[in-house]
C-alpha cells in the first residue's frame, strides 16, 4: 500500500461536546490526506446535535449518525466502524486533547513499516504528558503493566485515543464494548491474534473533568478486568 492508495476513515464518537466539536472538525478538514469523517452522536443533551446538523448541512460528505439513547463510547465506535469505507481507520475524540496533525506521523510510520496497527503514544514525547492528572497517569501505567503481564507485550500507551488500524483487520475483530473498555478490548484481541502493535510519539494536551473529560477512575478497574477477561 502506498500513500496514493490510502483512504483514512476517521471515526468520532461524540457526547456533549458543544464547546469543541466545531474546532475538531475544522482541524480535521485541514489534514491533507484522502479521508472520510464519520461522527456518531451518542444522544447528546447539550447543543451538540444542533451543531452537527448545521455542519452536515454545509458539508454532506461528513457522515453523521445519531443514537436515540446514550449507549456509551464503545457502542458509538461500533456504529461508526460499520460505516467505514476506507482501508485505514483511526479514532478521534471530540475534544481538543489530541492533534490531528499527528495523523501524518501515524500514517507515514504505517507505510514505511508495512504494519497493521500503530498506536500514538502520549508518553514517548513527554514522560509526563501535559495536563494529565496524577490519577490518570497512574492508571495508564497500571494498564501498560497489565498488558505486559497478561500478554508478554511491552507497550507505553495502551489507553491512547489515536489507534490506527488496517480496516480489514479491525473488521475481523468481534468487539463487544459498550463504554470506555474499547481500548483494552481491542488491544487484547489484536495481541491474541499475534499482531504486533507499533507505537509512535504524538502530541497531547489533557483536559480536566470540569472541562468535560468523562472518563472516571472506576473505568481503570473495568479496563484491567477487560484485559484479563479477554486474555483467559
Amino acid at each position: 500500500m502506498n500513500k496514493n492508495e490510502i483512504k483514512l476513515s476517521v471515526v468520532i464518537p461524540v457526547y456533549n461536546e458543544e464547546k469543541s466539536i466545531e474546532e475538531v472538525i475544522a482541524n480535521l478538514e485541514k489534514v491533507n490526506l484522502k479521508k472520510e469523517i464519520i461522527i456518531i452522536d451518542d444522544c447528546s443533551t447539550d447543543s451538540t446535535r444542533n451543531i452537527l446538523k448545521k455542519i452536515h448541512a454545509k458539508n454532506q460528505d461528513i457522515k453523521i449518525f445519531f443514537h436515540q439513547e446514550n449507549k456509551g463510547k464503545g457502542c458509538a465506535l461500533r456504529t461508526g466502524f460499520k460505516e467505514v469505507t476506507g482501508n485505514l481507520v483511526i479514532i478521534q475524540d471530540a475534544d481538543l486533547e489530541y492533534d490531528p496533525n499527528d495523523y501524518y506521523v501515524l500514517v507515514d510510520y504505517f507505510l514505511k513499516n508495512n504494519c497493521q496497527v500503530v498506536y500514538g503514544s502520549r508518553f514517548l514525547k513527554n514522560k509526563f504528558p501535559i495536563g494529565m492528572s496524577a490519577k490518570n497517569y497512574l492508571a495508564n501505567k497500571i494498564l501498560n503493566c497489565a498488558v505486559l503481564f497478561l500478554f508478554n507485550f511491552k507497550i507505553t500507551d495502551e489507553a491512547t485515543c489515536y489507534k490506527l488500524f488496517r480496516a480489514d483487520l479491525l473488521k475481523k475483530i468481534d468487539l463487544k464494548c459498550e463504554g470506555f473498555e474499547f481500548c483494552p478490548e481491542v488491544t487484547a484481541k489484536i495481541l491474541k491474534k499475534k499482531v504486533k502493535i507499533f507505537e509512535v510519539p504524538i502530541n497531547y494536551k489533557g483536559r480536566k473533568n470540569k472541562d468535560g473529560k468523562k472518563i472516571r477512575w472506576t473505568d481503570g478497574f473495568i479496563a484491567v478486568w477487560t484485559l484479563m477477561k479477554n486474555r483467559f
